[in-house]
């Protein structure tokens, strides 16, 4: 039997007929993607092709209509799950997706708003990069300029935290913007993709007025959380409710499918900011996380960067045989912020010698921000200050939530 990519497929295994389409051969096995969204490899013997009809005209796409009264929006598309579709002749997730056809594909998107849409690149989120931090703020800022009512970002979730987390340091924004992604594509059954865009877009034209992550609150299709974007974290590779506040809970809650928003009392509130954009950006720096036994010389791969986090250990260590290799770092002018593998709690070089010793090599803690929000932080800070009591005081100051308390304060 000869099989063609593409080609409908029938697959006989155990008794059981499921429908599929043929993705290509490997060895003797056909690999076949399911009509449930799985892709299994099967004997070829076991794979007939279904007969194909003729396939109808395609449809003529009508414009999308737009209510004049509803609030105006903005949907941003970087690409990622929420914005992904099956290319069958991989059988990969790809992102293809324009945020026009996110509209089209979730026609209850148009009963909450009217939109704006842009895609400024189509990436998947490992691929993301500084720059493209940068081109995201200064879009988002120009859309909240000239009108839009509030912001939705649909993105990879693989590294939506450092863009969330960037856009918020360098955005000051009066209105919601909301990063939303999706832990499964909309050709599997058990897609999120719907139900958080529909959260997302009543997030933006809610109360909100911080930048925030919305994904599941929890693996019913009940409830979306609403996380403060430089304090989430993603914790599960595949869960749909991956996303988690880290030391502190959700800034907000949208339930579905009702789309009720629920601000938490700390959230920041729609018109509290005036809008401010500052987003430079010092994109040599780096995050090396900490374990027992690491050669210290791993510490001279920094060597000419701007500015280097540190995950430690507990309340911020690093082997001792380390600390002069540190020292090294800060005497030549690198910026290095101490932070903690814990999930919570706060770095304290002040209780045991290590720490003290970390202090006296120039090392800033972190307190309890999160390695890679202290990454995109300093990123941020370096990029906006020059003078080292600047950039000590910055670094130390809670900007955007992403400490318990001003660090300064306590010093």
């Amino acid at each position: 039997m000869s099989l063609n990519n593409s080609d409908p497929v029938t697959v006989r295994f155990a008794g059981v007929e499921m429908d599929g389409i043929y993705i290509n051969r490997s060895g003797e096995n056909a690999i076949v993607k399911l009509s449930s969204g799985y892709n299994i490899c099967v004997p070829t013997s076991l794979c007939s092709a279904k007969e194909q009809t003729v396939p109808a005209e395609k449809p003529r796409v009508l414009p999308i209509k737009q209510d004049p009264a509803l609030p105006l929006l903005s949907i941003i598309s970087t690409g990622g799950t929420i914005a992904s579709t099956v290319d069958y002749r991989t059988g990969a997730v790809s992102s293809r997706f324009t945020a026009e056809d996110i509209l089209r594909s979730i026609p209850e998107l148009a009963g909450i708003a009217r939109y704006h849409t842009l895609q400024p690149f189509q990436v998947l989120s490992e691929n993301m990069n500084p720059a493209m931090w940068q081109e995201l703020a200064g879009t988002i800022h120009d859309e909240i300029l000239h009108g839009s009512e509030g912001i939705i970002i649909t993105h990879g979730t693989d590294t939506m935290l450092y863009s969330a987390a960037a856009v918020s340091f360098m955005l000051d924004t009066p209105v919601p913007v909301v990063f939303v992604g999706a832990q499964r594509s909309a050709d599997r059954p058990s897609s999120d993709n719907a139900m958080n865009a529909i959260c997302s877009a009543k997030a933006a034209v809610s109360q909100m007025g911080e930048v925030v992550v919305c994904m599941h609150a929890n693996e019913s299709d009940t409830t979306c959380a609403l996380h403060r974007a430089t304090r989430v974290r993603k914790n599960h590779t595949s869960r749909r409710d991956a996303f988690q506040s880290i030391g502190r809970g959700p800034v907000g809650e949208v339930s579905y499918p009702d789309g009720t928003v629920v601000p938490a009392k700390d959230a920041v509130l729609r018109g509290t900011k005036e809008l401010r954009l500052a987003n430079n950006l010092e994109p040599s720096c780096g995050l090396l996380q900490y374990y027992p036994g690491m050669d210290p010389a791993v510490f001279d791969a920094f060597k000419g960067y701007k500015g280097l986090v540190i995950a430690g250990t507990g309340l911020g260590h690093v082997g001792t045989d380390c600390i002069s290799r540190i020292a090294g770092l800060t005497a030549s002018g690198t910026t290095i912020i101490m932070t903690s593998q814990c999930q919570a709690g706060s770095v304290c070089d002040r209780v045991y010698e290590t720490g003290r010793d970390l202090l006296d090599a120039g090392v800033i803690e972190g307190g309890s921000m999160l390695p890679e929000v202290a990454l995109v932080k300093l990123m941020w800070v370096l990029g906006n200050a020059t003078r080292k009591e600047d950039i000590r005081r910055l670094i130390r100051t809670n900007l955007k939530g992403e400490l318990e308390y001003d660090l300064w304060r306590y010093a």
